[in-house]
């Protein structure tokens, strides 16, 4: 099993959104997913409560239980566990970055959000996991992306997929999906699935990315 913790200390990110269509895309390419909710925001317990489907498992946890609930999901099926964690420094965050195999950091292509990851990284840093940048709620075209894109690719490592902001993500939070079930041949949906692929891939150690 493999944890995959999405982490900022920047709030509106999208952090929580991304998580859920990245754990919806994950089940369609044949994976078993639960993810732990550690965000008082209750974004995904939410989402879990308007969604007709059974899977994939969501659980509202605090810092205290990450350690037991790890322990145990680690004799299960689960082939993942994506961790949704607060948007604030706390130590949950800490915990959640501990328990990971790949921390995915959402960054939105603005200065706010580019400098509000520091603390994040020099956590991750310090604890010596692995990570990928993701560009997320991005405009369709802007020299904000491209800029964005370079610094990023500076710090570490960054896929070749953006998510742009599109009504369709929205739209399946609402209706409890992920949004490859939403618009299945929505842009939104394409750019999802690359992008699992990508973390997948990388979560295993198969795709080598020689970080700065």
């Amino acid at each position: 099993m493999k944890a995959i913790t999405f982490v900022t200390q920047k709030g509106g990110s999208g952090k929580s959104t991304l998580c859920i269509s990245l754990a919806v895309a994950a089940q369609e390419a044949g994976q078993s997913v639960c993810i732990l909710e550690m965000d008082r925001q209750a974004t995904v317990t939410d989402w879990a409560e308007h969604r007709r489907a059974d899977t994939p498992e969501v659980a509202q946890i605090d810092a205290t239980q990450l350690d037991d609930v790890m322990a145990r999901l680690r004799d299960s099926d689960f082939d993942y566990v994506f961790i949704d964690t607060p948007g604030v420094d706390s130590p949950g965050s800490l915990a959640a970055i501990r328990a990971a195999d790949l921390c995915v950091i959402p960054c939105r292509p603005t200065p706010a959000d580019l400098r509000a990851f520091k603390p994040t990284l020099a956590a991750i840093y310090r604890l010596e996991k692995k990570f990928a940048f993701v560009l997320n709620q991005t405009p369709p075209r802007s020299y904000r992306v491209r800029d964005a894109a370079d610094g990023l690719a500076v710090l570490g490592v960054l896929p070749d997929v953006n998510i742009v902001t599109r009504n369709d993500h929205q739209d399946a939070l609402g209706m409890g999906q992920g949004v490859t079930e939403f618009n299945p041949t929505g842009q939104a949906a394409t750019e999802i699935r690359r992008l699992w692929t990508w973390i997948a891939k990388r979560s295993q150690g198969l795709l080598h990315v020689k970080a700065a």
